[in-house]
């Protein structure tokens, strides 16, 4: 096929997670009822941080922050994808899926670097108890959020402009439910050599580096913790991280999933339907995990819940 222009190009196809009919409005239910459950859960875990002056620390402040990407980052896509069911149209307009990339790039790549702040907040509050105050200033805490979304809106606004330049054919099919970076790129006519060089680099880059902090911090905390005398000490310290703990196993656990399934079945639309985990459920599970595990905020809900 002969590429086509950027200014012919005018719309994307997504495929979604199944062509079959009968199946949309039970697709369209679950998705719905997720992406509510994500959104309310997320938001309360927020209010609940801000209305109580007792999690006005270093660990709630990150989890509020977490929450707020988690809302965003399912919200780049869901509600297209809604749309889409709901109206019958798979399509998605050049410039929708372009901003769609941005934005599910910027909000991926800052959820990794917020999980990586909260497993250092987590290794100074047990490494260095008496130091925790000083070393996790407020300065501190704002600067780390702040590079965190510089860094992931550079990476992201980079993609964007390396897609921008690229000539597409005139098969725009994506066999995905979202426009996801590595599935726009593979329907280029023209040479991809270099943003997938780009794509691998970064990936190794922001994502296996922040990786490497976050076992760093834990193997340190691992070692702190076996260094406790009493068994009471060590399960309250390990307690204390057990939810950060479980988020980063889901949230890895699950990119490591779709990776997998990916590369053993080269089936791109398996590889859409096991990408549903860490786009949807991860972020809907969040403030389970950190409300059921979690004293504090379950006594902050109560309490917000209960005015």
């Amino acid at each position: 096929m002969e590429p086509s222009n950027d200014t012919q190009i005018s719309e994307f196809l997504l495929l979604g997670l199944s062509q079959a009919q009968e199946l949309q409005p039970l697709i369209f239910g679950i998705f719905l009822f997720m992406y509510l459950i994500t959104v309310l859960g997320n938001l309360l875990i927020i209010l609940a941080v801000s209305s109580d002056s007792h999690l006005h620390t270093p660990m709630y402040f990150f989890l509020s922050n977490l929450s707020l990407i988690d809302i965003c980052f399912t919200s780049t896509t869901i509600p297209k994808m809604l749309v889409n069911i709901q109206t019958q149209r798979k399509v998605i307009t050049y410039e929708g899926c372009i901003t769609q990339v941005y934005f599910y790039t910027l909000f991926v790549v800052l959820d990794n670097f917020i999980l990586t702040v909260m497993a250092y907040d987590r290794f100074v509050a047990i490494c260095h108890p008496l130091h925790y105050m000083v070393i996790m200033n407020p300065r501190l805490c704002r600067m780390l959020v702040l590079v965190s979304w510089i860094m992931s809106f550079l990476n992201s606004l980079l993609h964007s402009l390396m897609v921008l330049q690229l000539s597409f054919c005139a098969d725009l099919e994506i066999p995905h439910f979202f426009c996801e970076l590595n599935q726009v790129v593979q329907l280029a006519c023209s040479d991809t050599l270099l943003n997938n060089l780009m794509i691998y680099f970064l990936i190794v880059l922001l994502g296996g580096g922040p990786f490497a902090g976050i076992l760093y911090s834990y193997a340190k905390i691992v070692s702190s913790i076996c260094g406790i005398p009493s068994a009471q000490g060590k399960y309250k310290a390990f307690s204390t991280c057990a939810s950060h703990l479980s988020v980063v196993s889901l949230f890895y656990g699950t990119s490591l999933g779709v990776y997998l399934t990916s590369a053993a079945t080269q089936n791109a639309h398996s590889s859409a339907i096991a990408s549903v985990m860490y786009t949807v459920v991860t972020p809907m599970l969040n403030p389970f995990i950190y409300s059921l595990r979690n004293k504090d905020i379950k006594r902050a809900l109560e309490r917000f819940l209960g005015r």
